[in-house]
């Protein structure tokens, strides 16, 4: 039987030849990715710096909430349990909107891959624009990369180690930046910042800090495409979102191949018979390939569509005399008719699945929209004691206690009425007062939520089973607007 594990017999019974296992996981090839000019470069780099020029300003803006309350637009209070996005105020327990955000993330990220394949990857993931300004660094101190490969080669000297120290100190800077930057959207920027400057920050928010830019510097300084590669999972879940008709970058085989240098000699129209296309071969396209694929292989779950590989052969196509795009943005659909000589159906935004992405976000966005104009202003929970289950008292009354809990959402003091409805006869009582009557007078601080311990005492005569539904139920007395909120519960008997 033939082992395919070693190779150490062949099908024929000829003598054994021995085979080198492929390694499980291939050897990292450090990428030099060289600076282009063109179209989308520009367009990368102003996405890029627009995306940086809001991360770093966003924490500084301020919002006008009244005495007491954050003035920073953008807060994620997590000490306070408070979220904060310019005019809107989520609390714990309306963490729903956070998931309805995610949706909106992920399905917007369907809809932008279905209509152009991974360009949120090639033009606006962190994990790219942070690589883009390292790279820019890098560039900037040891040259392009050509210079790179070969100071990458070069033996230690001082000259070397100097330019090594200026680019990872440069990489330094710029990951301490984005971690304090990360910081300042769980804290008061300001007060963190001349916190800092003192030396009195508090130590979770220097350790949190130390954490983002380790993670910055780790990620965009050298683990790059490797990031996109191995680590993150949107390479393999794009090909569910992508068909036939989405735009992808492509390399026109059907014009470029068969590839050969370029002679003088040699007229374009020579080339054609000699069944040479335009591609010269050159490796343009992969020398400026953040993550160092050739585009000529085919779709490939490494591109970015990042679009670089497009300007790079537009140069030399521009430089031989050659006609632009045979590396552009595409579609399947359309490469296979001009590959045959057909005329390229024109592209179509509106497809089945690009209607239904956008019927998703217009619903979910629609509802998200809708539950934060009628965003209660208060709420209550109501939690019963355990220990006694109840209590009868002298007068043949049974008793339940509850801690009721009325969270005031807004920036001024509250008073709300509590009452009851359920079994007949149902009264309330306050912890630490005397008397009892059918509802309650309680406040509730600005801003926070007022814990209150509450009797409910419940003639027998009404009682038919040993658990009976209850609702209390909370209304501001000063009719602020607020709907009546209730919440449910049990009332327990013997």
């Amino acid at each position: 039987m033939q082992n395919r594990a070693t190779g150490l017999a062949s099908s024929s019974g000829g003598s054994a030849v021995a085979q080198a296992a492929p390694p499980a996981y291939a050897p990292h090839r450090k990428i030099h990715p060289k600076a282009v000019r063109g179209r989308y470069r520009r367009i990368k780099t102003a996405t890029g710096t627009v995306l940086l020029a809001l991360f770093a300003l966003l924490p500084w803006l301020r919002w006008d909430r009244g005495p007491d309350a954050p003035g920073q637009a953008v807060l994620l209070d997590l000490g306070n349990q408070r979220f904060y996005l310019f005019a809107v105020e989520l609390w714990p327990q309306q963490i729903y909107y956070v998931t309805g955000a995610m949706i909106l993330a992920a399905v917007g990220l369907f809809l932008a891959t279905a209509l152009a394949g991974r360009v949120w990857c090639g033009y606006s993931c962190p994990q790219t624009v942070w690589t883009d300004l390292y790279i820019w660094i890098e560039r900037l101190v040891e040259g392009d990369r050509g210079d790179r490969i070969r100071l990458d080669r070069h033996p230690w000297t001082a000259g070397w180690i100097a330019r090594k120290l200026v680019k990872h100190a440069g990489w330094l800077l710029v990951a301490l930046a984005t971690g304090a930057i990360g910081v300042f959207y769980f804290t008061d920027a300001p007060a963190l910042v001349a916190d800092l400057l003192r030396f009195q920050a508090p130590a979770p928010a220097v350790w949190s800090i130390l954490f983002f830019a380790a993670c910055t510097y780790a990620m965009a300084g050298f683990m790059r495409e490797q990031m996109c590669i191995y680590v993150c999972p949107w390479p393999r879940i794009q090909a569910a979102m992508l068909d036939e008709e989405s735009l992808v970058v492509t390399y026109q085989d059907w014009r470029g191949e068969g590839r050969a240098p370029v002679r003088k000699s040699q007229g374009w129209d020579e080339r054609a018979a000699d069944g040479l296309g335009d591609c010269i071969d050159c490796g343009a396209c992969v020398q400026v390939c953040p993550t160092g694929i050739d585009i000529r292989d085919g779709i490939q779950m490494e591109c970015i569509s990042c679009g670089l590989c497009i300007d790079a052969c537009n140069d030399v196509m521009a430089r031989i005399g050659r006609p632009g795009d045979l590396i552009r943005y595409d579609t399947q659909a359309a490469q296979a008719a001009k590959a045959t000589g057909r005329p390229a159906a024109p592209y179509r935004w509106i497809r089945p699945r690009t209607i239904v992405y956008t019927l998703l976000i217009v619903v979910v966005a629609g509802l998200m929209g809708i539950g934060l104009a009628l965003k209660p202003r208060s709420d209550i929970s109501v939690l019963r004691d355990r220990a006694p289950l109840f209590v009868q008292l002298a007068d043949g009354r049974i008793q339940n206690a509850y801690t009721v809990k009325i969270a005031n959402m807004t920036l001024a003091g509250t008073r709300y009425r509590l009452t009851l409805s359920g079994p007949a006869g149902a009264t309330l009582g306050l912890a630490g007062t005397a008397g009892e009557a059918d509802r309650l007078s309680l406040s509730a601080h600005a801003n926070a939520v007022d814990s209150y311990r509450v009797y409910v005492r419940v003639p027998p005569s009404s009682l038919a089973a040993t658990s009976t539904p209850l609702a209390f139920h909370l209304v501001p007395e000063d009719g602020s607007g607020d709907q009546d909120v209730r919440r449910d519960t049990v009332f327990l008997a013997p």
